[in-house]
């Protein structure tokens, strides 16, 4: 119903500038005239089949069960900051929720067996977008990990494998990580900004402004929206009909199944490795990301396990 109202809108102000052009052709109507009617049609048919509103807050904002001080003014307005700029930055939300139908299912049990609460999953959205994406400062990988803390946490980086593209390793040192810091804050609000800054920077703040809370400190831009921005795509993915967004099970992104296969010894072209299989170098590349070459080095013989997809999934390489 609702587009065919809008396609008989549309219908409308095609009648209506056609009318007015062919006006002008025969009687020579006054231009900047024909001009007002036609943006005010337009505007009307606009402004009457989309609206723009404030947004409602719920009133029991919490950040890993920790919640947010509403009574505080300047508090809520950087809430309502971060629920505006994610609501209507449509596009960006609707790939969030597309994605996260991909990669919550295998982010989830990771931290639940690490004792991490489960809204640290929106802290991955927060940190990349579920995506592998790679920091001017060189943080890669969905959690942002940097090259000394992926190497201090187990994780192998080079230029010929890097872990930190890996999701199942990499979500194991978030946590490895985040059960670190929260031993030292007491806080998940704090572990969360600690994670953005850097312990050393949260630190700092503390020492210097004599407070131990999230909400009291005054912090640099970033970090200080950077749970509320959490927060808010938390509250956005959980309850999209409620903003607006209405989505099928078939608009979401799906993972393709998959089965291991372990190697232990160099190969010298995943072009060739990957015809084995009936799958191309890119397919290949798709399911493993963390091989960063057209290669294995692997003169240690260590043991790698590599996701290829079900057989019959993509048609057959040629």
């Amino acid at each position: 119903m609702k587009v065919l109202k809008n396609i008989l809108m549309f219908l409308g102000v095609l009648f209506v500038v056609g009318t007015l052009i062919f006006a002008v052709n025969s009687d020579g109507i006054n231009k900047k005239a024909t001009k007002a009617i036609v943006n005010d049609s337009i505007e009307l048919n606009v402004s009457s089949a989309y609206r723009i509103s404030s947004i409602d807050i719920p009133e029991d904002l919490n950040f890993a069960g920790e919640p947010v001080p509403q009574e505080d003014p300047e508090v809520m307005e950087r809430v309502d900051r971060e629920f505006l700029v994610n609501t209507y930055w449509q596009s960006n939300a609707l790939l969030l929720m597309k994605r996260a139908n991909k990669f919550f299912p295998v982010i989830e049990p990771i931290l639940a067996k690490n004792g991490i609460p489960d809204d640290f999953k929106y802290l991955a959205v927060a940190e990349s977008g579920l995506m592998n994406v790679v920091s001017p400062a060189g943080a890669t990988g969905f959690w942002q990990i940097m090259r000394e803390t992926g190497r201090e946490y187990g994780l192998e980086v080079n230029s010929n494998v890097d872990e930190r593209y890996h999701l199942e390793k990499s979500t194991q040192v978030a946590c490895d990580y985040l059960n670190k810091w929260k031993k030292k804050y007491g806080s998940w609000t704090l572990t969360a900004a600690a994670y953005n800054a850097g312990p050393g920077g949260i630190n700092r703040y503390m020492r210097t402004q004599e407070v131990d809370d999230y909400y009291d400190l005054l912090l640099v831009e970033e970090t200080g929206r950077y749970v509320f921005r959490i927060m808010a795509i938390k509250e956005i993915l959980s309850h999209p009909e409620k903003y607006g967004f209405h989505l099928d099970k078939d608009d979401l992104y799906a993972a393709v199944p998959t089965f291991q296969v372990e190697v232990d010894e160099p190969i010298s072209s995943f072009t060739d490795f990957s015809k084995k299989y009936e799958i191309n170098y890119k397919i290949l590349k798709r399911h493993n990301p963390w091989l960063r070459e057209p290669h294995l080095n692997n003169n240690s013989r260590k043991k790698y396990t590599i996701e290829i997809p079900n057989k019959g999934y993509y048609k057959e390489s040629k």
